[in-house]
């Protein structure tokens, strides 16, 4: 994948440009031919190829939760090593905190809309384990998607009660790990 992929048809999939690049992935946008749609394709990136579990099993976690603060996985091609899923046009929480801090009521807005998004995720025993600001996508109305569920676990009962309470030390940081990405205001 060294060479440019724009103007590529994979499987149905007409690749139109490239939208990132990360560790674990190469997102492009791309037309599905068939449904008539744009969605965004994650390629597992050449040095990953030992990790291509990652894949079916970030496809899976993600394709078992239907929610509107969850970015929908369409399918999987495990001939050409590819995700299809929602393409969110937006910006990520880093890069909207990257060049000033949130207001307190747009951070709390932000939080709660992942704190939904993982506690339906947490009903369905899957547990997204790398949630960052970068992970997090705001659509262009202001609504939160949770992106990569690559490092889910999933397939056993969650460790949260039934009034969200931590039953297991080992999930304790889930309030930290939700809210540490948003640069709080000092209050005077």
């Amino acid at each position: 994948m060294a060479r440019t992929m724009t103007g590529q048809t994979i499987s149905h999939y007409r690749i139109l440009e490239k939208l990132g690049e990360g560790g674990m992935g190469i997102v492009y946008k791309a037309e599905d031919t068939k449904l008539r749609r744009t969605v965004a394709l994650k390629f597992l990136p050449p040095h990953a190829i030992e990790n291509r579990d990652r894949f079916p099993r970030e496809a899976q976690a993600a394709a078992a939760l239907n929610h509107p603060n969850i970015c929908t996985v369409f399918e999987i091609d495990d001939e050409h090593g590819f995700l299809a899923m929602e393409l969110i046009e937006g910006q990520s929480v880093r890069d909207k905190i990257a060049t000033r801090p949130l207001p307190i009521e747009e951070a709390l807005e932000i939080a709660i809309e992942v704190c939904q998004g993982l506690r339906s995720a947490h009903e369905k025993g899957i547990v997204h384990r790398d949630i960052k600001s970068p992970n997090l996508m705001l659509t262009a109305q202001g609504q939160v998607k949770i992106m990569d569920f690559g490092l889910s676990a999933g397939g056993r009962p969650s460790p949260f009660g039934r009034q969200g309470i931590c039953r297991n030390r080992r999930w304790h940081g889930i309030t930290t790990l939700v809210l540490t990405p948003f640069r709080w205001p000092v209050l005077k």
